[in-house]
C-alpha cells in the first residue's frame, strides 16, 4: 500500500510540475480553462526547477519552497482533506477538521518535494485534449506522463473545482485509482482504531 501511495504521490507531482516547456514563463490563469491552468502551472514549475541550481542538486529546503509557491496555492487541500475522511469529517469538531486538515497538506506536500527530487530531464507530461463541458464547475483534466525516454507512459487525471478563485485541483486518478478513495480506506481503518486524533498524529508522525 505505502509503494503505491509513493508511485502515486510521485506521479501527482510529477503532473503538476512538468511538460514540454510550452509557454514556459506564462503565469497559470486559474480562471481560465481547465487544460490550459494544468499546462501553466506544469510549464511554472518546471521552468523554475531548471534555473535553480540548488533545486537540480537536490536541496529539499529549495524544493520545498518552489512546491510551497507554485503548487500548493492551487490544490484545495480542505476538500481533499473531506472527502478522504467521508462521514467521519461530519463528526470532527471545527479545531479537529483544522488540524486534520493541516496534517493531511504537509504530508502530500513533503511528498511532493520529495518526488521532485528524482525527476531527470527526460521526465515529460502531455494533457491531452479537454472532452469535457467547458461550462461546468467541476471537470476531470486527462494527460500521459512518461518518465524515462522510450517508457511507457502513465495515465493520470486531475479533478478540478470552479471556486470564486479559479479552478483548484483536489482529486488525482493514476490508472484508474483516485487518490481520495485510496487514502479515505487509511483514514477510516486508522480513525476506527484510534479516531480522529489518532490519525491527525499518524499523519503528522509520518512528516518525522
Amino acid at each position: 500500500m505505502f509503494a503505491y501511495l509513493a508511485r502515486l504521490t510521485l506521479l501527482l507531482a510529477l503532473a503538476s510540475g512538468l511538460s514540454a516547456g510550452v509557454n514556459a514563463q506564462q503565469k497559470p490563469n486559474p480562471m481560465g480553462s481547465p487544460n490550459e491552468f494544468v499546462q501553466q502551472v506544469a510549464d511554472q514549475v518546471l521552468t523554475a526547477l531548471k534555473a535553480d541550481t540548488a533545486a537540480r542538486s537536490g536541496d529539499i529546503k529549495r524544493i520545498n519552497q518552489i512546491v510551497d509557491e507554485m503548487i500548493l496555492p492551487y490544490v484545495n487541500f480542505e476538500k481533499t482533506t473531506r472527502l478522504a475522511a467521508g462521514r467521519n469529517w461530519r463528526e470532527a469538531t471545527a479545531d479537529q477538521k483544522t488540524a486534520l486538515s493541516a496534517a493531511f497538506r504537509g504530508t502530500l506536500a513533503r511528498t511532493y518535494s520529495g518526488a521532485f527530487t528524482k525527476v531527470n530531464d527526460s521526465t515529460s507530461i502531455k494533457t491531452l485534449p479537454f472532452r469535457g463541458d467547458a461550462n461546468a464547475n467541476d471537470v476531470v483534466v486527462k494527460s500521459l506522463v512518461t518518465q524515462r525516454a522510450n517508457s511507457q507512459p502513465f495515465s493520470l487525471d486531475y479533478r478540478l473545482e470552479k471556486t470564486p478563485q479559479g479552478w483548484k485541483i483536489y482529486d488525482i486518478n493514476v490508472e484508474n485509482v483516485w487518490l481520495i478513495e485510496n487514502y479515505r480506506n487509511q483514514f477510516t481503518q486508522q480513525i476506527n482504531q484510534n479516531g480522529i486524533d489518532g490519525l491527525i498524529a499518524a499523519l503528522n508522525q509520518r512528516a518525522q
